[in-house]
């Protein structure tokens, strides 16, 4: 699903109770949700089905980078030239590269990389990224430690 199907996707106040439940656990019971909300297990179900297959939101499990093997995280500011959509499609198909967004300001395009360690970052950087058509520099932010990071701004 495309970002544009994405943003025509309309969201009923169920829906956003569902989803901020969720937020809060990503593993509570369609029972539970369902008393919280007003609705049965099956509907529940249902609607987060729907959820998922519209790319409204995803379920997935969170983990801490360095616990499963992965020793260096940096944000990476990339300059570009012409179209930053294909830049962008681009990056997004790296193993690496968990985020990626078109910004306006000082970069283009901003990536956050995971990788095994120093070298594996030079190596996207170097080989990777910044022989991609179209990037004209980049900048890194190697992460030195996680203070915060949560997925539960809730709905509007």
């Amino acid at each position: 699903m495309t970002t544009r199907d994405r943003s025509s996707y309309v969201l009923d106040d169920l829906s956003k109770r569902i989803i901020e439940q969720l937020q809060e656990d990503g593993r509570r019971p369609y029972a539970q949700i369902g008393k919280a909300v007003g609705l049965s297990e099956a509907a529940v179900r249902q609607r987060v089905q729907r959820l998922l297959d519209a790319g409204v939101m995803q379920i997935v499990a969170v983990t801490d980078p360095l616990q499963v093997g992965f020793s260096r995280q940096a944000m990476i500011g990339i300059r570009c030239e012409g179209d930053l959509t294909a830049v962008a499609d681009e990056l997004s198909d790296m193993a690496e590269v968990d985020y990626v967004v078109i910004t306006a300001g000082s970069f283009d395009l901003l990536a956050e990389a995971v990788c095994e360690d120093d070298d594996a970052l030079l190596d996207l950087i170097s080989t990777r990224i910044r022989t991609i058509k179209g990037v004209t520099s980049t900048e890194t932010f190697v992460y030195l430690k996680l203070r915060k990071q949560l997925y539960n701004w809730g709905t509007r």
